[in-house]
């Protein structure tokens, strides 16, 4: 009885999710990232190669290309859209239903985890189908084998999000987990994951990516001999000339493999159910909720012929923009500690001492994270504290949107006001004008992504590998000049981002003007 409840629960929660945009988002980015995976024959981009040679395009290594940039994918992007389960029911009440339930703890995370693992796995069923198609249209090889393409992401994606499944589970029950900081935290570990993971000493095989390379590397050998110098390389780099091919016919994973990639899978559904211990599931009574003195029920008559007295705002006319800018502002930056703005004062301060080439490469990077936070909050407080309704009546929303965006523009000026008054002062004009384009994209691509993912983390998830990039100097992921080449910002052109910004925010004018209520 209790399987087929966790069966059925875990189904609605499927049911549920499929239907979001997150999901929607996270999907088209998985099926795009296949697309790159298997570049055209003479393309100059790769994702998976062994020094100058890649597989023949068969079933065989377009599986395994394309599994492992899926478990890649789905470990980061995956994680934000399945991490909700448990907060989706504490918002809507349904948690406090459930909890006056016989259902047991474990029996509800058993559930919510399956509902993780089939959300993700609908997405792995998809890159797979997409794999297939793009053996088709590469052509080099169009006879599709099902065992040679399924079985990477069998035994290579499947266990990876198995385990995402199960820590999205585990961060939601931990307090200190569920906001940005645990979105930092699981972009760090899933990084670590990612690098650490490909080595064959990895505990239990890691990403399972060691078997595949090895075979490769054993075919490649005894087709072209010694190998001095050809290490494999997973991910998205950029080649002078495009790779030479080998075939190559796929892996036979052995029991020791399959074995490991087993106990990864069952040391996921402990971590899940390991919650259990400590999560209190709704319940006010195991939570040690305390009533406060001000809710305690009052013991003074009610006399409904007396209205309660209402607070009364004078109406004002004229030009209503600046009342409007200024409330979207308080909105967004309500509820930020006296200590966030400690240390973003600090890092302004360090910003205006240091010298120039490190407020470029370090300064402004380090301010331009620190309000991820905040910015993601653009486009979804509407939604996430269910306000939609309401908002949805005020007569020009896209006046409210605008002043909305303008807020979180401010925030971004005001932030990394520092390295501009610097380079202000070093009449660093290229250097300013990336850092103004920079300053228009990152509110236009938080509240784009906030308006089509209804959720805070879409903007999160996207925005820490963006920065992470320009940390690991990729000029073409730079939108806010840090990456410098003889003292000129290195990356796209500033007018370039400044087109993808007006871009964004027109976008975002359109889904919020979609979704008026008068409109449906």
């Amino acid at each position: 009885m209790t399987a087929g409840i966790v069966v059925r629960l875990a189904g609605a929660d499927f049911r549920d999710r499929v239907r979001r945009p997150a999901y929607l988002v996270t999907l088209a980015a998985a099926v795009a990232l296949a697309y790159v995976a298997i570049p055209g024959p003479n393309a100059h981009w790769t994702v998976m190669n062994i020094g100058d040679y890649r597989g023949r395009y068969d079933s065989a290594y377009v599986g395994t290309a394309t599994a492992l940039a899926g478990a890649l994918w789905l470990t980061l992007g995956g994680f934000h859209v399945v991490r909700d389960a448990i907060g989706r029911d504490e918002r809507t009440r349904v948690g406090r239903l459930l909890a006056a339930t016989p259902l047991r703890t474990w029996a509800y995370l058993a559930a919510k985890f399956l509902g993780n693992v089939l959300v993700l796995a609908s997405m792995v069923g998809v890159l797979a189908l997409t794999a297939a198609g793009m053996q088709l249209l590469r052509g080099e090889d169009r006879r599709i084998e099902p065992v040679a393409l399924l079985l990477p992401f069998a035994t290579i994606t499947l266990p990876m999000v198995v385990v995402t499944a199960a820590m999205a589970l585990l961060f939601e029950t931990i307090p200190r987990l569920r906001g940005t900081l645990g979105t930092a935290v699981w972009f760090f570990v899933s990084l670590t994951a990612a690098l650490g993971g490909q080595s064959g000493s990895a505990p239990l095989g890691g990403l399972g990516v060691h078997a595949a390379v090895a075979s490769m590397r054993d075919e490649l050998v005894a087709q072209n001999g010694e190998l001095a110098g050809q290490e494999f390389s997973l991910g998205l780099t950029w080649r002078d000339e495009p790779l030479r091919t080998f075939d190559w016919a796929g892996f036979t994973p052995g029991g020791v493999f399959l074995l490991q990639r087993l106990a990864l899978v069952l040391l996921a559904v402990a971590v899940a159910v390991l919650p259990a211990l400590w999560f209190a599931r709704f319940d006010p009574a195991r939570a040690g909720t305390r009533v406060a003195v001000g809710d305690e029920p009052s013991t003074q008559p009610v006399r409904p012929d007396t209205p309660p007295a209402l607070p009364r705002t004078p109406a004002r006319v004229g030009f209503t923009f600046p009342r409007l800018l200024a409330g979207e502002l308080r909105i967004l930056v309500q509820g930020v500690s006296r200590r966030w703005w400690v240390v973003a004062a600090s890092l302004s301060a360090f910003g205006l001492a240091a010298t120039g080439n490190v407020v470029t490469s370090a300064v402004l990077p380090a301010l331009w994270i620190w309000p991820l936070m905040v910015w993601s909050r653009l486009g979804t407080q509407r939604t996430e504290h269910d306000l939609a309704g309401l908002l949805g009546a005020y007569p020009t929303p896209r006046r409210r949107l605008f002043a909305e965006w303008t807020a979180g523009l401010l925030l971004t000026v005001l932030i990394g006001l520092a390295p501009a008054v610097r380079m202000v002062v070093a009449g660093d004009t290229p250097g300013l004008a990336a850092w103004a384009a920079g300053a228009l994209l990152i509110p236009s691509f938080a509240l784009c992504t906030g308006l089509a993912g209804r959720t805070h983390r879409l903007f999160q998830a996207l925005y820490l590998p963006l920065w992470w990039g320009i940390l690991n100097n990729i000029t073409g992921l730079d939108f806010m000049g840090a990456i410098r080449r003889q003292g000129e910002p290195a990356g796209p052109p500033w007018f370039a981002v400044a087109a993808v910004a007006v871009v964004l925010l027109a976008v975002a004018m359109g889904i919020g003007a979609a979704r008026r209520p008068d409109r449906r």
